[in-house]
């Protein structure tokens, strides 16, 4: 019974393109299962998932998968039927490049998906985003360096002295934009540190303040409550100090001082600030505001008050009020707020006047 299979098979080798089309419509078939798999079963089960990245992984997967299977079946051929011709191997390494490019192209098309979902995720959020951009294309610059590099090995082109000449212009382009590339370097420094993030009030080292509106990779821009809009480079934002008013915890905490007479009662004068405070509703309950007696000041009692609130940007206009809460709470309980006076008194001495000068309980003498 097997001597006639056999010599089917005999007959099957002896005519070499009918076993090539037997080999093409099994190469086929098994194409269609695997584009089968990939789009119904599996497509399926990460239906299922929460996430929509291994959606996305899917999607472009199975067209890759598809001609794959089609290119190995074509090397196969060609190592069955041309394996006595001179330009065999030139075809197999032309195959062998397609298969390289269509997976660089699949990955690098993954790789934008992937983090396309991530940014849609980070906006729906509300959270810092920057740096995904960053990561993507870097990703994608590698991914395409792989695979040209796979593409010269096939076609055995020798990449040292390519390298070697991306070394000595890498070297020439970083000497040329040193300050871009500090830029860009103090980008990824404030991006991975995180030490502020949109929308928070911050202090820099020279006293500018404002709103954080955007952070590149280049520089980062605040606005002022001046509406004037700063933009100062990252390697000067990597390096400087920062106050980030914002902080961690949503609230900031604002000092007002004052003065007052020295025949003030101290009681009165802590009750009626905190009194000031109980008229504002953007003072925050918890932690409740305080009074601290500071020091025994040339001419008044030097007190401050101590009152968190939610915004920094509403600090100016917040301690505006206050201070006119306070100077009118004080008038009415009688609570002096003093200036610095000067008493100027005259002596005859030896045929001169002398003067005396009373500066907040300090005396001067000048001889008129």
């Amino acid at each position: 019974m097997l001597q006639p299979v056999v010599q089917s098979w005999h007959w099957l080798l002896a005519h070499p393109y009918i076993l090539a089309i037997i080999l093409l419509a099994v190469t086929l078939i098994v194409a269609f299962v695997v584009d089968y798999l990939f789009g119904r079963v599996l497509k399926g089960i990460v239906h299922r998932s929460k996430t929509i990245i291994d959606d996305h992984i899917l999607d472009h997967l199975h067209g890759p998968m598809r001609s794959s299977v089609l290119l190995l079946s074509m090397l196969v051929a060609l190592d069955i039927y041309l394996e006595e011709q001179t330009w065999r191997g030139t075809l197999i390494d032309f195959i062998y490049s397609i298969i390289v490019i269509v997976w660089t192209i699949y990955l690098a098309r993954m790789s934008r998906a992937i983090f396309r979902a991530l940014r849609e995720r980070h906006r729906a959020e509300h959270s810092s985003r920057q740096l995904l951009p960053l990561i993507d294309n870097l990703i994608l610059l590698l991914l395409l360096a792989h695979g040209g590099y796979w593409i010269f090995h096939i076609w055995d082109i020798n990449v040292t002295p390519l390298l070697a000449s991306a070394g000595i212009a890498t070297a020439a382009l970083a000497l040329a934009s040193k300050d871009t590339l500090a830029n860009l370097f103090g980008g990824v420094s404030v991006l991975m540190d995180h030490p502020f993030s949109l929308g928070d009030y911050i202090t820099l080292g020279d006293g500018q303040r404002g709103e954080v509106v955007d952070i590149g990779i280049r520089s980062t821009r605040i606005l002022t409550r001046d509406d004037v809009l700063i933009t100062v480079p990252n390697s000067i934002m990597s390096t400087t100090t920062i106050i980030n008013e914002s902080g961690r915890v949503p609230r900031y905490r604002m000092r007002v001082s004052v003065g007052v007479g020295y025949g003030s009662d101290p009681d009165q004068v802590e009750a009626t600030l905190l009194k000031a405070c109980e008229e504002l509703s953007e003072i925050l309950p918890s932690p409740k505001p305080r009074v601290r007696f500071r020091e025994f000041g040339d001419s008044a009692l030097n007190y401050q008050l101590l009152a968190w609130i939610h915004d920094p940007g509403d600090r100016g206009r917040l301690i505006h009020e206050l201070n006119t809460k306070i100077l009118k709470l004080f008038r009415q309980e009688g609570i002096e707020i003093p200036f610095p006076q000067r008493v100027v008194s005259y002596h005859p001495q030896g045929g001169q006047l002398q003067a005396k000068v009373e500066v907040a309980g300090e005396e001067k003498g000048k001889s008129a």
